[in-house]
């Protein structure tokens, strides 16, 4: 049965999805109505992704921290989640199921989506449906999936590379966002690299801290 309510402190919950139980951990610092809330999208579940990545739960403890009501999830057949991968499709549609929770629980919140690697498609191809107001990826897997079939969100877009990625080639990510620009994207999308950072930001962490800090801190004042 799903949660009735938000929880303050991180807590592990779990939810009913499409393919069956959701295993999330969630938390907020305010009990009631928080202003903002973050949904957070990990890599790729076939290659070792879990909502426990390292990335994935410095994005979710630094937005906790600017005042933010936060939520990370595996995706089906990950940890204790039901099902099995769906080659994006079903885990799209888990993200879907749990910001749909989020909506019921805390109605009044302005919905935010990030991803790291996997999870950026997750979060690029459920934005515009879910309204969400902002969405933020990570190393875009745009090697592997085909982010120009999407639907893409008109909110504001932050791209984040690390310029030494060994897994996402940045020029790849370069040349999508360069194309982007030229399009209905041209406000909104936004690029940020990481000098001699690889994919994982593997002691690169707090500069990933510090530059979400400073973009959207301003949210929470």
């Amino acid at each position: 049965m799903d949660q009735l309510t938000f929880p303050l402190e991180e807590k592990q919950i779990f939810l009913i999805g499409p393919a069956g139980k959701i295993e999330v951990k969630a938390a907020s610092t305010e009990l009631h109505n928080p202003k903002i809330t973050v949904v957070i999208c990990h890599p790729h579940p076939l290659f070792g992704g879990t909502m426990e990545n390292k990335v994935v739960t410095t994005i979710f403890r630094t937005f906790k921290n600017m005042g933010a009501a936060v939520l990370r999830f595996n995706y089906r057949g990950v940890g204790k989640s039901e099902g099995q991968y769906d080659e994006a499709k079903g885990e799209t549609d888990d993200l879907i199921s749990v910001c749909n929770w989020v909506k019921t629980v805390i109605p009044n919140t302005e919905l935010w989506l990030a991803g790291f690697s996997f999870g950026s498609y997750i979060a690029a191809h459920a934005a515009k449906q879910l309204q969400a107001m902002q969405l933020i990826t990570i190393a875009p897997a745009v090697e592997h999936f085909n982010f120009d079939i999407l639907d893409l969100p008109e909110c504001p877009w932050l791209v984040l590379q690390g310029e030494t990625d060994e897994i996402v080639p940045p020029e790849l990510v370069y040349n999508w966002v360069e194309k982007n620009e030229q399009g209905q994207q041209k406000k909104q999308l936004k690029l940020i690299t990481f000098p001699d950072t690889s994919h994982f930001f593997h002691g690169k962490l707090s500069n990933l801290k510090e530059v979400l800090e400073n973009e959207y801190r301003k949210y929470f004042v």
